[in-house]
């Protein structure tokens, strides 16, 4: 399975509960998360995407971690049950 499809699945579970998932893309700084997931309780998250398998590389992961310092979820999703279980997750109750 293509990381596009799990990608695609992502964008659209995030709509169906209300939730905007914006592309992340930062000029100058390599490494950041595929997606900014904005949640209609004021939550904001960021997901990084992965083929079936495959791990972040070490500078996603020291993005992860600056995030995760500044006190920023961060996750990785790598299936479409991965893309399952982070809906039930983040969903606003």
């Amino acid at each position: 399975m293509r990381e596009s499809r799990i990608e695609k699945e992502l964008v659209n579970r995030v709509k169906a509960i209300g939730g905007l998932a914006w592309k992340f893309v930062s000029p100058g700084t390599s490494g950041v998360p595929d997606r900014i997931v904005i949640l209609p309780d004021g939550q904001t998250i960021y997901v990084e995407l992965k083929r079936p398998g495959a791990k972040p590389e070490p500078l996603q992961l020291k993005r992860h971690k600056e995030l995760r310092n500044r006190g920023h979820k961060v996750f990785v999703i790598d299936s479409l049950e991965g893309v399952k279980s982070f809906i039930q997750e983040v969903m606003p109750k």
